[in-house]
């Protein structure tokens, strides 16, 4: 449902999200079934591109899934998540995603922002034939410069959300629909078009 209401108001491409749950990136058969399936109905409803990642256990690109899911996407073109950010070895990772035929690789330099992991990322785009590689994890305002001026990039990846409070005027405050340590159940987060607009004028200032 939301991706058919996204497609009727916007014009860029929509790229749609495969992750049938929180948590690490090692999935059952179960789970790639529903992988599966969450593709074949993104396709089917005007996605024009797939983001998924999945690692083995000890923390490398899992190829034979990859590859099963890859099939499945085609010919839409594919993105590799931040699942990235877990692997044991960035460097072999970035070199199997693009053999397996990945078009992009969200990362944020296996560290907690792309602030932070920026020597990594300055290492990939010189020792690896990167493809388009929108750095993410942590961009703001505040720092989006610095990350594009100290790097290649020429895409980048944020969420640019903040909090709205929520309409409802009767609350019951015993009571959580999510996790103890989950967002408010009366706040919502909301694409913020302000911090939308900052951005892309950071951007296209420097690129």
């Amino acid at each position: 449902g939301l991706l058919q209401v996204v497609k009727q108001c916007v014009r860029v491409p929509v790229f749609v999200m495969i992750r049938p749950r929180g948590g690490d990136f090692l999935y059952s058969d179960r789970e790639v079934e529903v992988m599966k399936a969450d593709i074949r109905l993104a396709k089917l409803h005007g996605a024009d591109g797939l983001v998924f990642g999945a690692l083995t256990e000890d923390g490398r690109i899992d190829t034979e899934l990859c590859t099963a899911l890859l099939a499945v996407c085609r010919p839409l073109p594919v993105t590799f998540h931040r699942a990235f950010d877990m692997v044991h070895d960035p460097l072999v990772a970035l070199e199997t995603l693009i053999s397996l035929g990945f078009e992009r690789v969200l990362t944020s330099g296996c560290d907690s922002s792309a602030l932070e992991g920026l020597s990594l990322i300055k290492r990939l785009a010189e020792q690896v034939r990167v493809p388009s590689a929108p750095w993410g994890g942590g961009i703001t305002e505040r720092n989006l410069q610095r990350i594009l001026e100290g790097s290649t990039a020429s895409e980048f990846h944020c969420s640019a959300r903040s909090a709205r409070d929520s309409g409802m005027k009767f609350r019951n405050p015993n009571v959580a629909m999510g996790a103890s340590f989950s967002a408010p159940e009366y706040s919502i987060k909301v694409a913020d078009v302000a911090k939308v607009r900052t951005l892309n004028a950071i951007a296209k200032n420097i690129l």
